[in-house]
């Protein structure tokens, strides 16, 4: 039997650990800058995205807002919030859950960041405007699956959204700005065609979710699946208490993360990686620490540690490897590991110099 909002459990997903950790971390901090999933059809990318959704806690809004504004954060209120702020009206304040908006692939640009009255704006001087999926996914979680058959001006516009924190629409000379702070999630086959490299670089991780091949893995897969099926309220009532762990997980990493201390040698190890593997730009290392300082938030510690440095250069390099021509790249954490412990003799050996 079905019922409404039958989503698989989070927690009841086999393996994928790397995926879900570039998940979660996203979820912990949007600013690692969302996270592009790549791998074949029937591996369970969309299932795991909406997974996701039913950790995340009910959040504050201004009753009415279109744009789902945070009646407690005053600095990142909409227009019409803060026009009625500035008359001295009360903001009434409601609570929901957080939103999984889908990007449909034949969407145009309109319908992604909203439309303005122009007529009205220059008649009446009045900005009328027509919300579309950035201020739907303010707050929330944007998906967007086959981001690869989008149009590259569509993932610019939606890359550029998520990295500034707000929606910028002008016409005519005339502009409306909103807030669209939220978690950008791709999926992808491969097969089916590529990002161009400049729009692979834009997100923050990449993961490749491959088919398990591990035969009691796949059966289990099998068996939890049917086991949902059959019964989807009883199967999500069997896992309340894995969600339960992890959604307060989840919470004690947001609390934990404006305290993470970044020892000075993290920024050296950080640039040694990227130097070492000839990455491009100056964009991953700065992703690399963000996501190195929110691993530790996970993983309850207050200082990131190697260990951080190492899970962060897996998720953030990876797709930014130069390949050469009919030549996989591959990375591997331990070659990560032997630069930082290189970096650490040479530290040790200029210490020992200058004493």
């Amino acid at each position: 039997m079905a019922f409404k909002g039958a989503l698989f459990p989070f927690p009841a997903i086999v393996d994928q650990e790397k995926v879900k950790r570039a998940l979660l971390l996203n979820v912990i901090n949007p600013s690692v800058g969302g996270v592009l999933i790549r791998g074949d059809k029937g591996t369970g990318k969309s299932t795991m995205v909406r997974a996701l959704s039913r950790l995340l806690p009910k959040i504050p809004v201004v009753k009415g807002c279109p744009f789902s504004c945070d009646p407690y954060d005053r600095s990142n209120l909409c227009p019409l919030c803060r026009e009625r702020v500035e008359k001295g009206e009360e903001l009434e304040v409601e609570f929901r859950e957080m939103r999984v908006v889908d990007l449909p692939l034949g969407a145009t640009e309109d319908r992604v960041v909203g439309t303005l009255d122009i007529e009205k704006a220059l008649k009446k001087g009045e900005k009328a405007f027509q919300p579309g999926i950035l201020a739907e996914a303010n707050r929330g979680i944007l998906y967007v699956d086959e981001v690869n058959l989008l149009s590259d001006h569509i993932v610019d516009i939606l890359l550029d959204a998520a990295a500034m924190g707000v929606n910028i629409v002008e016409r005519e000379g005339v502009s409306f700005t909103h807030p669209a702070r939220f978690v950008l999630v791709g999926t992808m086959n491969p097969e089916e065609g590529e990002l161009r490299p400049q729009l692979l670089d834009r997100f923050g991780l990449c993961v490749e979710i491959k088919t398990i091949m591990n035969p009691q893995d796949r059966i289990e897969v099998m068996k939890r699946r049917l086991e949902f099926e059959e019964d989807p309220e009883a199967f999500q009532k069997k896992w309340e208490e894995e969600e339960r762990k992890l959604r307060e997980r989840i919470e004690r990493a947001k609390e934990l993360l404006p305290r993470i201390k970044v020892p000075s040698d993290v920024y050296t190890y950080i640039t040694a990686v990227s130097i070492n593997l000839k990455v491009d730009g100056h964009r991953p290392d700065i992703f690399m620490l963000k996501a190195a300082v929110t691993n530790a938030a996970f993983e309850g510690r207050e200082e990131v540690t190697d260990r951080d440095v190492v899970e962060a250069a897996s998720l953030v390099l990876p797709h930014r490897l130069k390949k050469r021509p009919f030549e996989e790249t591959s990375f591997e954490e331990a070659e990560v590991y032997r630069i930082i412990e290189d970096v650490k003799k040479n530290l040790s050996s200029t210490a020992s110099q200058t004493v």
